[in-house]
């Protein structure tokens, strides 16, 4: 089929590296995808290779498109451009119209997913919008996994990809990775990971300007600094594919927002989660609601410990905590992985969604 996909950047840039991995996906099952963006400047190092089937059109051009796809989906409420409506609106057949909402595991999900929104006025009268609502379970629309990607991670050298990249880690060293958005909780959580012989490898963008101005510095990528028993190293920016890489090379990631926190969960190591923040505390709600299902069947000290560090990171008061037990908390998050890895994945979901609404 024929894909429009249309995305607006607001400000991380984490729209945009879901909608370029959902069109990268689809291509690669055979479809021709258009991604229309207002930004495509972060593909420059987010996918700079590009990938076959997928076009990158600027989003001031798509009311002039002369022919508009089988499929169209308006990634977020991004709200697409009236006279592209209008075109979607006179095209026999009608496309069929997703809304790709973002990624919560709140209940409301399963109750809203594929939701039909019939529209009554405006460019796209006479058409129909559907919500499509990603998610942890079998009432959702499912999580973006590529064919391939756990066979992929089987084969993957951690310390090759580390030598490689020039932060091979020194014997006893606990390897973190860190991608976060601003975060007054960095100075502690610099403090407790000092405390023992750990590698850091940091993110460019956000993460990397906290940490050097913490420790009074300009942050070079590929440099290393120390910091009590604890080296902190400077990644450079990485293609989608190689981040995937990064989270396999580790012990414990620290991400940001709905794409990365995904590629953690099918990395299958212990994870930190820092949910976007939004001013009305809203996101604490989200946080606890994804905390009930990751930690299911957990027991209540790993449970209690897992919970109190995610809290301190997403803005509670108090004490840095101690550290989960490492060996439960793998275990815990390989159950979980293996219980979502059961279920079909967002694009197979998506296709089959497709069928059953025509």
């Amino acid at each position: 089929m024929q894909w429009e996909v249309f995305c607006r950047v607001i400000d991380n840039y984490g729209d945009l590296g879901v909608c370029w991995r959902l069109s990268a996906d689809l291509a690669a099952r055979g479809h021709w995808v258009r991604l229309w963006t207002d930004d495509a400047a972060p593909l420059a190092w987010m996918a700079p290779a590009g990938a076959p089937g997928v076009e990158v059109r600027r989003w001031d051009e798509a009311a002039s498109t002369a022919q508009v796809g089988d499929v169209v989906v308006e990634a977020f409420g991004c709200e697409l451009p009236p006279g592209f409506v209008a075109q979607m609106a006179a095209r026999v057949p009608a496309p069929a119209w997703i809304n790709l909402e973002y990624l919560s595991a709140e209940s409301y999900v399963e109750r809203s997913h594929g939701l039909r929104s019939p529209q009554f006025s405006g460019p796209g009268a006479g058409l129909d919008k559907r919500f499509y609502y990603p998610g942890f379970t079998p009432r959702t629309g499912g999580l973006l996994r590529e064919p391939g990607l756990l066979a992929q991670q089987a084969g993957f050298d951690r310390g090759a990809w580390l030598q490689r990249l020039g932060f091979a880690p020194h014997a006893g060293e606990r390897v973190a990775s860190l991608f976060c958005y601003d975060n007054p909780a960095l100075p502690g959580l610099l403090a407790r990971l000092a405390e023992r012989p750990q590698l850091l490898l940091v993110t460019p963008g956000l993460a990397a300007t906290q940490v050097a101005a913490g420790l009074g510095l300009t942050p070079e990528p590929g440099s290393v600094v120390q910091h009590g028993a604890l080296r902190i190293g400077f990644l450079p920016a990485l293609p989608q594919p190689e981040f995937d890489r990064l989270l396999w090379a580790t012990d414990l990631n620290f991400v940001r927002g709905e794409d990365s926190v995904v590629r953690a969960i099918w990395a299958g190591r212990p994870f930190v989660w820092q949910i976007y923040p939004q001013h009305d505390q809203v996101h604490l709600d989200k946080l606890e609601a994804f905390l009930a299902r990751f930690l299911a069947g957990a027991g209540e000290p790993l449970a209690t410990a897992v919970r109190t560090l995610w809290q301190a990171w997403n803005g509670g008061a108090g004490a840095w905590p101690a550290w989960p037990d490492e060996a439960d908390w793998s275990a815990q998050v390989l159950r979980w992985r293996e219980t979502l890895l059961a279920e079909a994945d967002l694009c197979s979901r998506l296709l089959g969604f497709l069928g059953r609404t025509g």
